[in-house]
């Protein structure tokens, strides 16, 4: 007989928001890391994106609220959790409510890219849970802002993200303010050195719950590549888009600029589509993703930026207009599909410039993707191209990986400008 939520011994209100979402059965994460959480332990959890971290960490967390009722302190919280972007703090914090619901627990989001005094306001009475991006945390700490000397748990989510984005220094200087004594949780998805290092500074004793091993695809996705040229990516996408079985899609490019002409043309084409990228202010980009999971837009256009913060069960395909230049933020983007125990179809356009990079995502997956040869736009060039990987904002992309960088301690100026570039072009 399965597990059922019931056996995790949560408090009834948690039970019956569940209950009311239709949930019953836990899926691996939750049912291996919420009884470890409810005793107290620190945890670093492995997972496959899409799995069910959000409600691995904030049922016990919102368990302990329950157990343990006191007023949040002034100008802190109880809890914080920290992810990489503003999409996946906005997601994160809307599953605390709504498994909280019957609870009420006082939620506060905080990222930047918009106003701090509504932020502020809140901190001022205390809140039971911040969840936040870590710039614009660690810059309220500085102005005295936040005080977060009264923390009782700590959760970093999407960790490997968050380093990727160099976010190690905000971080390593978020926890020089928070008590020694805590509840640490890590979740993170892929498993880098630097993600071990990190979980060894900030975890005691630490339990290791692993559901799929780094880096591992959702096996139920189903994952091909087209070799193209790059003049023939937008034309054979359209046909793509166009095949019957084509729910909900995202599409992933390489830079801001392509995602704006991706969008462009696909939507003269007669598809309902929305862009999804750095340069769109917050409520542009809140207004997107509302437009996708209410399916009043079929397709999402997005940068690696959006690639964890897309939590819509029913997008069907995953197509990448253009390979990402770290392999493991393909894992990440296809697992924007196949979500809730659904099936998925993830499809690559890969050009002659691109062609390393492919192979750097077979490596990480430890298999290579089905070929589709069959179709008007095949090119044998992109097919056997030794082309290194293509340039960004003026400056060729090296495959040295952020976290090298950090372990390296050193960045050469020629590095520097290519990894501004890279960001910028984003």
């Amino acid at each position: 007989m399965s597990m059922t939520f019931a056996d995790l011994s949560l408090a009834p209100p948690l039970l019956r928001a569940l209950a009311e979402e239709g949930y019953s059965t836990p899926t691996p994460i939750q049912a291996r890391s919420i009884p470890l959480l409810l005793q107290g332990r620190d945890l670093l959890g492995m997972a496959q994106t899409g799995t069910g971290k959000t409600a691995a960490f904030a049922l016990p967390l919102l368990h302990r609220l329950a157990a343990t009722p006191r007023p949040a302190p002034m100008g802190g919280a109880r809890i914080l959790v920290l992810a990489p972007t503003r999409e996946l703090v906005s997601q994160i914090a809307d599953g605390f409510e709504s498994f909280g619901r019957h609870l009420q627990p006082s939620v506060t989001t905080i990222f930047g890219g918009v106003s701090q005094f509504h932020q502020v306001n809140a901190l001022k009475a205390g809140v039971d849970i911040i969840v936040a991006a870590p710039g614009r945390l660690l810059d309220l700490i500085n102005q005295g802002l936040c005080d977060l000397s009264q923390l009782e748990a700590l959760v970093l989510d999407e960790a490997d993200q968050m380093l990727d984005m160099g976010f190690a220094k905000p971080i390593e200087r978020i926890v020089a303010t928070l008590p020694k004594d805590r509840h640490t949780l890590l979740f993170s998805a892929t498993m880098p050195k630097s993600i071990a290092a990190l979980a060894e500074s900030l975890l005691r004793e630490p339990e290791k719950v692993e559901i799929a091993p780094p880096s591992t695809t959702v096996e139920r996705i189903e994952q091909s590549v087209m070799f193209v040229d790059a003049a023939d990516k937008k034309a054979a996408l359209l046909a793509l888009l166009r095949q019957p079985g084509i729910g909900q899609a995202v599409v992933f490019t390489l830079q801001k600029t392509i995602a704006n002409e991706v969008c462009a043309f696909i939507t003269e084409a007669g598809i309902t589509a929305d862009a999804l990228h750095g340069n769109k202010s917050q409520g542009q980009r809140e207004r997107a993703l509302e437009a996708f999971r209410t399916a009043a837009v079929q397709v999402l256009v997005a940068t690696d930026i959006a690639a964890r913060g897309i939590d819509v069960d029913t997008v069907t395909h995953v197509f990448n207009h253009d390979l990402p230049s770290l392999p493991e933020s393909y894992v990440h983007r296809i697992g924007r599909t196949g979500r809730a125990g659904r099936s998925g179809v993830a499809i690559t356009l890969c050009d002659a410039e691109q062609r390393a990079w492919l192979r750097d995502v077979e490596r990480e997956i430890g298999r290579a993707l089905t070929v589709q040869a069959d179709h008007p736009w095949h090119s044998e060039a992109a097919k056997n191209s030794t082309l290194r990987p293509p340039v960004l904002g003026g400056a060729p992309v090296k495959e040295i990986r952020p976290q090298e960088k950090r372990e390296r301690k050193v960045w050469t100026e020629e590095e520097k400008l290519m990894a501004r570039a890279a960001a910028k072009a984003a």
